[in-house]
């Protein structure tokens, strides 16, 4: 696994290919992996006095930093941002891309990497093409499963957010984590 400082740091990879305008890229450590590729264009957190990412301190600061990069995907995405243990953002990964109306995820994918990263927890996050964000059966069940396995491996599931045209939903603000 490589460590990057910005876009610009991945050799082959130029800013017009990323779809990035040529100015200077907002710097943030993330953990790549090879899926991650296509994703470079999530924005990072906020970052603080030392340059350091801000915690992510609300439903909304964490759907504000994917959803320009989920909002308009024709397939779903899901994927899972992983927190320290002030809930600043380490780094992220794609772990599934679905079809129109579905992406299926299991917890082995989901926390592998936050297993091998040492993660204190996670945001899980994926879209609706449809451009509504409310969830189904099958995300509040498929939610359910992965609180239970992030208890068991106590990496706290700290809010799952689904991203629609413009707007949110957030498990956290609605009560159902």
């Amino acid at each position: 696994m490589k460590q990057i400082i910005g876009v610009e740091d991945i050799p082959g990879i130029s800013h017009m290919e990323k779809g990035i305008a040529p100015y200077r890229v907002p710097r943030l450590e993330l953990t790549v992996t090879p899926i991650m590729r296509d994703a470079l264009t999530i924005a990072p957190a906020p970052s603080g006095s030392e340059g350091r990412p801000r915690a992510v301190t609300s439903p909304i600061a964490a759907a504000g930093m994917v959803m320009d990069f989920l909002r308009f995907k024709r397939r779903e995405h899901f994927i899972v941002l992983l927190l320290d243990t002030k809930n600043r953002v380490q780094g992220y990964e794609i772990v599934s891309v679905g079809s129109l109306n579905a992406s299926i995820v299991h917890p082995r994918e989901v926390f592998c990497l936050p297993v091998r990263e040492c993660a204190a927890s996670v945001i899980l996050v994926h879209n609706h093409p449809s451009g509504d964000p409310s969830p189904s059966q099958e995300d509040l069940e498929v939610t359910r499963r992965l609180v239970e396995a992030g208890n068991i491996l106590g990496i706290a599931v700290r809010d799952h957010i689904i991203i629609g045209d413009g707007c949110y939903f957030s498990f956290k603000e609605k009560g159902l984590l």
